[in-house]
C-alpha cells in the first residue's frame, strides 16, 4: 500500500456511519459513555479520537479561554464530547471547544447545548479538512455561531471567522500574528502559541494578565 492509499484508508476509517437512524433522544443516550459521535438528521457518525497534538491544543484552549472567561465572568467553556444541537438544521455537532456567553447560559442542558454556541473552535486534522472547512463552516454560519476558529496544526495555519452584519463569515483581521476576539472582549490569540513544540499555558495566561 502506497502513501496515498494509506492516507485514503485513514480518512475513510476516521468516521463511520451507523446503519440505523436514531432520534435525538436516542443519540444522547447512545453517547452517554463519552462516545465521540455526531448526529446528522438521524444518522450517527462515529468519530475517532485526535492525535496527541490535537489533544494538547484542545487542553491549551480549554485552560486559557476557560480561565479568561471565569476571571471576567464572561461565560462557560466546554470540550468534546459535548453535543451542540443546531435545531433548524437537525444537526448535533461536537466541536473540539465551544464557549457559551453568560447571557445565553439558559441554552445549557444537562447533556448538551440546545442551540448555537457563541464561539466554536475546531482543530483541523487531515481527516477533518472537508468536514471542518466546508460542512461545519456552512452549518455554524447558518446557525449564528458568532466566531469560528479553525486551527490547522499540520499546516500551521489558523483562521478566525466572525459573522458580519449580513450574517456571513468573513476572515477576521490578524495583525502581527495576533487575533483579537469580539466574543471574548479583551481576549487575544497569538498564532505562534500553537506552533511551539511545547504549548506554554502559563506564558499565554501571563500575556493575558490572568496570572
Amino acid at each position: 500500500m502506497n502513501v496515498t492509499e494509506m492516507q485514503e484508508t485513514r480518512i475513510f476509517n476516521a468516521a463511520q456511519i451507523l446503519p440505523q437512524r436514531l432520534t435525538w433522544e436516542e443519540y444522547l443516550r447512545f453517547g452517554e459513555e463519552n462516545t465521540l459521535a455526531e448526529w446528522i438528521d438521524g444518522r450517527v457518525i462515529m468519530l475517532f479520537s485526535g492525535s496527541t497534538r490535537h489533544q494538547e491544543i484542545v487542553g491549551f484552549l480549554q485552560t486559557v479561554v476557560g480561565l479568561f472567561s471565569e476571571t471576567h465572568d464572561l461565560g462557560r467553556v466546554f470540550i468534546a464530547p459535548y453535543a451542540m444541537k443546531l435545531n433548524p438544521q437537525r444537526r448535533g455537532r461536537e466541536p473540539d471547544v465551544l464557549f457559551v456567553s453568560r447571557e445565553r447560559e439558559h441554552l445549557i442542558e444537562r447533556t448538551f447545548l440546545n442551540g448555537a454556541a457563541d464561539l466554536v473552535v475546531e482543530i483541523v486534522s487531515p481527516e477533518s479538512v472537508e468536514r471542518d472547512s466546508v460542512q461545519k463552516f456552512v452549518e455554524y454560519e447558518t446557525a449564528g455561531v458568532r466566531e469560528y476558529w479553525l486551527i490547522d496544526y499540520t499546516n500551521q495555519t489558523a483562521t478566525f471567522y466572525q459573522l458580519n452584519n449580513e450574517g456571513h463569515y468573513q476572515a477576521a483581521q490578524v495583525t502581527d500574528g495576533i487575533f483579537r476576539s469580539t466574543v471574548l472582549p479583551g481576549f487575544f490569540i497569538r498564532e505562534s502559541w500553537f506552533w511551539q513544540e511545547r504549548l506554554s499555558t502559563l506564558d499565554a495566561l501571563h500575556e493575558l494578565n490572568i496570572l
